[in-house]
């Protein structure tokens, strides 16, 4: 077992837990809003012609999450973009439990700090029933990629699914968590 996951699950149950009852007064502890599932999705709209760097996008997810990926594929063909149907155009990871604690410390701890010009998380990208988006625009700023072995620099989405009911919710479960959020 890893000791971040460890460290983390134990700063929920200890600090985060007994900080929402008090701030929700909520009156059960099974009432206090918890991490579900967290997912990284990677868009790649050049796909419909050369499969290398989806190919290249799914190893470098799986090495990020330690999980592998699944490629993600075209609902409907659209002419216009030249896409047909079933035609591959991302891939996707979903974390649950240990690994999605695991990750949620190392991004927040490690890839984060290293954004250029980082001033926090845009406090705004709540979806309304709790859940948080954020878009990441280089992969590099994970320490596990070898920018020698990059084939090409793409952005992905980190979506975090909470039980929470409310945006409030969500982002003090998230505030507690560390997310630094921008003023």
């Amino acid at each position: 077992m890893n000791k971040n996951v460890v460290r983390l699950k134990d700063k929920f149950i200890k600090e985060i837990v007994p900080n929402l009852m008090r701030d929700f007064s909520y009156k059960s502890v099974m009432q206090v809003p918890r991490l579900k599932s967290i997912v990284l999705n990677v868009g790649m709209g050049e796909a419909t012609q050369d499969i290398k760097p989806l190919e290249s996008a799914s190893r470098e997810l799986a090495t990020i999450t330690g999980q592998v990926a699944v490629i993600t594929r075209a609902r409907k063909s659209i002419a216009g973009f030249k896409l047909r149907e079933e035609t591959p155009v991302g891939c996707k990871v979903t974390l649950r439990g240990e690994r999605m604690y695991d990750f949620l410390d190392k991004f927040i701890c490690l890839a984060l700090p290293r954004i250029r010009d980082f001033k926090g998380v845009p406090p705004k990208s709540f979806d309304g029933r709790g859940n948080y988006a954020y878009g990441i625009k280089e992969q590099i700023i994970f320490p596990e990629i070898n920018y020698d072995k990059v084939v090409s620099i793409h952005g992905m989405d980190v979506i975090i699914v909470t039980s929470a009911r409310t945006d409030e919710e969500g982002k003090a479960l998230l505030k507690y968590l560390g997310m630094p959020f921008r003023n």
